[in-house]
């Protein structure tokens, strides 16, 4: 099977401007004159109330980057802390006050986190007591290996090293099992797993990853792999596997219509393969996004050939918070406008970069101290090493798929059209079953949960008490996580979530 390293995403090279997941536009929302002023009174009083070591401003307990107890111990440590706290603070109540929509106070909170996270002290040798120790007690050798850390981050693209991806080579530690290849074409591979069992139910599925990742996230590792799990229930499992786009190819001109029309051709080949009429479908993320659009142009056909779907942290609408609507700007909007106009492609270092910084202080600042203050080396773990093995996207995609996010059209019959054909998604009338993440900051189970309201046939959701990955990368051996469970048929999620039932473990055997 063809595998294209992540250096092979950067020929499209980084357009002009390019922000695909947006600006920090609400900087000047959040350095709003009145409302610094009304918190002038308050912000003066805490920071003369620390200069005094009077101050009650405590650190959160579950804050990793002031764990240790120097930040506590050390009045001069501690002064800064409390300082950076109130520093915190300031930007919160400043983020509350902006006005406007969700979308407008969604885009300063997440200003705020990139700011404030950026000038914690911990990032900054003097006033990090923990990488001075290791300074200390490793005779200057930690700050050796740190500077060497970044000096070879710096002269990879700047973001801080997240994972040691020695350890996990794709075919023998990650996406490892057995199946070929079954069809080819300039947009993907179709791979069919290999049996496991004596016999096999008659009916065959199709996994469509996200059309910006590598497909083995599906298949990530023994134990933490969905297909793998599949395959061990005697389903005849396939996995569509889309090319990395290559702008000097172009492939720029991949749309929503060219990855719809590649479903159905993953189809026909299923069906051939398989000998029969109806498949089971399951589409992840954006290839839930694509999936559910395929489904409704089939409806749309008259086109019964799909039996079933699963939905995995898919998101339809823009009506609740989510993060396309946070970071949609007129100004990324127009950007993204241009390059898909150019035929453009966003290497994949920018998108998994963009992913990163939506979580500054777990995924950038974090490694960042790690690796260049306490000179430690990268883990090495399966899903931050499938995360750094990123793909490029098409702008032209990324346009669409935004669009239909953001315009709300899905949930408005006729609203969509694809392939020249106007769509209702309530008339996708196959069962559905649904997983959303109770702590997903890219697709919150909420916006998830509208797309069971907007798709019609029968249909079940689990929300699992975990974030976008960990929701399916959730073995049914494991007891980590918990589910909540049950049909989707109030119209408000949180009164769902109230009378949902509870379950301990994986869904998979559910899903099963």
């Amino acid at each position: 099977m063809e595998h294209s390293e992540a250096s092979q995403a950067q020929t499209g090279g980084r357009p002009e401007g390019a922000e695909p997941f947006g600006a920090l536009q609400p900087l000047a929302d959040l350095l709003n004159p009145i409302a610094a002023a009304r918190e002038l009174p308050w912000l003066t009083t805490e920071l003369l109330r620390i200069a005094a070591g009077t101050s009650d401003i405590s650190f959160d307990e579950k804050d990793p980057r002031f764990e240790d107890v120097t930040w506590q111990s050390n009045p001069f440590y501690n002064r800064i802390g409390q300082g950076y706290r109130l520093f915190e603070q300031w930007f919160d109540r400043l983020a509350a006050a902006t006005g406007g929509g969700w979308e407008r106070q969604a885009r300063a909170r997440h200003a705020a986190s990139v700011i404030t996270g950026a000038m914690s002290p911990t990032n900054f040798l003097l006033t990090n007591p923990l990488a001075l120790k290791r300074a200390f007690e490793t005779g200057g050798t930690s700050l050796v290996r740190g500077g060497k850390n970044m000096l070879r981050d710096l002269a990879e693209g700047g973001m801080p090293r997240m994972v040691d991806r020695e350890p996990f080579p794709v075919g023998e530690k990650l996406a490892c099992t057995p199946g070929a290849v079954v069809f080819r074409d300039d947009m993907f591979e179709l791979l069919q797993y290999d049996p496991s069992t004596p016999s096999v139910h008659r009916r065959p599925l199709v996994m469509v990853p996200p059309e910006l990742n590598r497909h083995y996230v599906l298949d990530l590792a023994p134990g933490r792999s969905v297909a793998e799990y599949a395959v061990e229930h005697g389903i005849q499992t396939f996995m569509v596997v889309w090319k990395n786009p290559r702008a000097e190819l172009g492939h720029g001109r991949w749309g929503l219509n060219e990855y719809l029309a590649a479903h159905g051709r993953a189809l026909e080949v299923v069906r051939k393969i398989s000998h029969s009429e109806t498949v089971n479908w399951l589409g992840l993320c954006a290839g839930g996004i694509t999936t559910a659009l395929f489904l409704g142009y089939l409806a749309a056909k008259g086109d019964a050939h799909v039996n079933s779907a699963t939905f995995i942290v898919t998101i339809l609408a823009n009506t609740s918070p989510n993060v396309i609507g946070m970071l949609d700007t007129a100004r990324s909007r127009e950007m993204v406008k241009r390059a898909a106009a150019a035929g453009e492609v966003f290497p994949g270092d920018m998108v998994r970069s963009g992913f990163a910084w939506l979580r500054p202080n777990d995924l950038v600042f974090n490694y960042l101290v790690r690796g260049w203050l306490l000179g430690e080396d990268p883990p090495a773990f399966d899903v931050l090493a499938w995360n750094h093995d990123a793909t490029a996207l098409s702008a032209k995609f990324a346009l669409e798929s935004n669009e239909l996010i953001l315009s709300c059209a899905a949930a408005h019959p006729g609203a969509v059209k694809v392939l020249g054909t106007p769509i209702d998604f309530g008339k996708v009338d196959c069962d559905s079953f649904h997983v959303a993440g109770y702590t997903d900051h890219i697709t919150p189970w909420r916006a998830c949960y509208s797309t069971t309201q907007i798709l019609g046939g029968d249909k079940e959701l689990v929300v699992v008490k975990s974030g976008h990955i960990q929701s399916f990368v959730n073995p049914a051996a494991s007891t980590r996580y918990d589910y909540w469970a049950g049909r989707p048929a109030d119209p408000e999620p949180d009164v769902w979530l109230a009378k949902a039932t509870l379950q301990h473990g994986s869904w998979w055997p559910r899903w099963a």
